[in-house]
């Protein structure tokens, strides 16, 4: 079973604007190295020092899909995490939440993360709700967050934003 995440924006950016995005935030962290360009993340991918497979792609959701109906969101835009499963998840997350973080605050438009049946984080009309698990937002996560936010979001498929 793979560890896959995916952070879904419904956005008028291109997908060569949100990998440049992608990659001006990685690059600082040492995720991304000077030979990674925009074109490979949006064509194959990229890997980063812990082996997470990272790559932007486009997102046109069936109208039935769950995002649509259940959030009203319809993304245009993904970026897909698979993370190598056998060492560092935790760091490996850990590095995905960075990433995904900057590009919250880089890239407008409503937004869902979420991976293995759970979201952890929703942008909806400007407000941004976390998931309310401690273990999927303990407090060095928490710090990684620029943007206001509330923790109300809960941690099923269905969840729903109060």
């Amino acid at each position: 079973m793979a560890l896959s995440y995916d952070l879904e924006v419904a956005t008028s950016s291109s997908l060569e604007q949100v990998a440049r995005e992608l990659l001006d935030i990685g690059r600082p962290l040492e995720l991304f190295d000077a030979s990674v360009t925009p074109e490979q993340l949006f064509r194959d991918g990229a890997v980063t020092p812990l082996r997470t497979w990272t790559r932007v792609y486009e997102r046109n959701p069936a109208t039935w899909a769950p995002i649509v109906t259940d959030f009203g969101i319809t993304p245009t835009v993904a970026v897909g995490f698979s993370l190598y499963k056998h060492d560092k998840i935790p760091e490996q997350q850990d590095d995905m939440i960075r990433l995904v973080s900057g590009l919250v605050d880089r890239i407008a438009g409503d937004a869902v993360f979420s991976g293995m049946d759970v979201i952890w984080l929703m942008r909806r009309r400007g407000e941004l709700t976390l998931n309310e698990r401690d273990d999927i937002w303990p407090e060095h996560r928490l710090a990684a967050v620029r943007q206001a936010y509330r923790r109300n979001l809960a941690a099923g498929p269905k969840s729903t934003v109060d």
